[in-house]
């Protein structure tokens, strides 16, 4: 489900919430930057890695020890 894009003025709101005042040229920026990041986000959200191992179950010197004929 697509999220509506960040506003300017929603960026500063949530920005102040956080406590990280922005400048008032710096909104429609970080608007943009906020947008593109939750774009990206969402893509990896839709990834299905229920099958993927985690990362500590892999081994590289197991892995290239073995010989092959």
């Amino acid at each position: 489900m697509p999220t509506p894009e960040l506003t300017p003025p929603e960026a500063a709101r949530w920005a102040a919430r956080a406590g990280l005042p922005l400048a008032d040229d710096r909104h429609a920026a970080v608007a943009v930057t906020a947008d593109h990041i939750q774009a990206v986000v969402s893509v990896l959200r839709e990834l299905d890695l229920l099958e993927t191992p985690p990362a500590f179950t892999f081994h590289p010197y197991e892995e290239n020890d073995r010989v092959t004929s």
